[in-house]
């Protein structure tokens, strides 16, 4: 088995661990303690944690190569089971339940365990002899797998883990899933984006935000009917239309004042029932999706103040601002982001040396071990340390795609998948945040961040993924 493991994705585990303990030595350093190697300090808790993955990763690969998709349903039972006792039992610890306290220096987050099994649990479900994730009992049963967890963990309240199931859905939409889910997910963003930044904007008697929305449902209208579904005659006259009506719209407020969002709006409705007559004569559903698709859209559009103001906590709203300048709160909210950014921009181009850093030094940034331990490396080692850091996250991601693609079983391709995309979201999400183009939600750094349970958790999710891949070397 150690001759058929994948050692090139090893080294590059290797290196990152090894880099993310020298960035915990840099934010963790204490002048008037200065230990790298005692349990009392978190570098020597850290390499305590890393000794122990050792164990966890030798343990690992010397199981049975059927071993995890055996008992991949019963992991993930226990696992459930355990984030259900989190938060009965778990004590609260900044406004969350997700720690388990084992002793004064010990705790462990069952939440970073849920993702390996939660994979697990999807990949033997796909597995099945002639599964078809496009049929409705799969989907919903595909999706409920991974709600389960997500559930659990935002009853903990913690957003940020819960969040990382996401993910998922780009495991769903290798396997199969149509590319309008992506598509509508993606347009969800755009859309609640658009709508809170240019909340209250008016252009004469109209609100940009909506007139904006609005106008880009049209324009996936025609895209898709132009360019997807080759109705290049049906999508040209629709333009025309939208063309003339609009215009005529324009020149109409100028002496009557009124929003223009309500000729948009009509066109939406009328092009979507259009498109349903249409389906019927050709017989062909796309057509209908397509509409359903804008319909939905247009009450999304309209449900998003409701949403931002009344669903989402005041916290939540806040950082959600911050992120995109629509408020400035350098002493709340924006604190960790601005103090992180300044951190990262004082390191220039080649850092200020390891153990140099100011901002990290004096204890500026908080969680600078953890959450925001990208700050470190951008201020000791600069633009170059950065981008190596970046580079072998972008070698370790296409070298786990490259592994997920030689599988020779569905087991084995669905598990890869979910490894990449949970490293994928992680990765992308906490070094946004620390770079301030994503909202703060308080996700580890793979290898990087300290703590035991993410180390842990990371360590099991990808040498799952090393042991299956090696079998299959086995088989050959």
């Amino acid at each position: 088995m150690w001759k058929s493991v994948d050692w090139f994705t090893i080294i590059l585990y290797m290196i990152m661990v090894t880099a993310g303990w020298i960035s915990i030595c840099g934010a963790s350093y204490d002048f008037d303690n200065p230990v790298f190697f005692d349990s009392s300090g978190r570098p020597g808790m850290q390499l305590i944690w890393i000794g122990t993955s050792v164990v966890l990763i030798f343990l690992i690969m010397m199981l049975d190569k059927n071993f995890f998709e055996t008992f991949a349903y019963p992991i993930y039972g226990l696992v459930i089971i355990l984030l259900i006792l989190t938060i009965l039992l778990a004590p609260d610890i900044k406004g969350s339940r997700s720690w388990l306290v084992i002793t004064s220096s010990i705790r462990l987050q069952p939440a970073e365990f849920s993702k390996f099994a939660t994979a697990l649990a999807l990949a033997r479900f796909m597995n099945t002899y002639e599964f078809n994730l496009l049929t409705v009992k799969n989907f919903i049963i595909s999706v409920l797998i991974i709600l389960a967890p997500m559930a659990c963990i935002l009853l903990q309240k913690e957003t940020g883990s819960a969040l990382v199931f996401l993910a998922f859905v780009l495991v769903l939409y290798r396997e199969g899933m149509s590319g309008y889910v992506l598509l509508t997910s993606f347009c969800a963003a755009v859309f609640f984006v658009f709508e809170l930044k240019y909340e209250g904007v008016m252009w004469n008697a109209t609100p940009l935000s909506e007139l904006i929305i609005s106008c880009l449902i049209l324009l996936i209208i025609f895209v898709m009917l132009r360019f997807v579904l080759n109705e290049r005659k049906t999508g040209n006259y629709l333009l025309i239309i939208t063309l003339i009506a609009g215009i005529a719209g324009y020149v109409v407020s100028l002496f009557i004042p009124f929003s223009l969002v309500w000729v948009s709006i009509t066109l939406i409705f009328c092009f979507s029932a259009f498109l349903v007559l249409y389906s019927f004569k050709k017989v062909v559903w796309k057509y209908t999706l397509l509409a359903l698709f804008a319909i939905i859209s247009v009450f999304f559009l309209f449900s998003v103040d409701y949403v931002f103001n009344n669903v989402l906590k005041p916290h939540q709203q806040l950082r959600i601002k911050v992120s995109l300048g629509l408020e400035d709160d350098p002493a709340g909210a924006g604190y960790n982001v601005n103090q992180s950014m300044i951190a990262i921009g004082s390191g220039g181009f080649s850092g200020k040396g390891f153990l140099n850093g100011t901002q990290t030094k004096l204890k500026y940034v908080p969680e600078q071990d953890t959450d925001f331990i990208f700050c470190t490396v951008g201020e000791e080692f600069g633009f170059v340390g950065s981008f190596f850091v970046l580079l072998v996250y972008g070698i370790f991601l296409i070298r786990l795609i490259v592994l997920a693609e030689r599988q020779s079983t569905v087991f084995g391709r669905v598990y890869g998948y979910s490894v990449v995309s949970i490293f994928l979201f992680h990765a992308f999400v906490n070094i946004g945040m620390v770079c301030g183009i994503t909202p703060v939600i308080g996700i580890p750094l793979p290898f990087f961040s300290y703590g035991g349970s993410s180390l842990w958790g990371f360590t099991i999710l990808l040498f799952i993924f090393l042991r299956i891949d090696a079998a299959k070397k086995e088989q050959g």
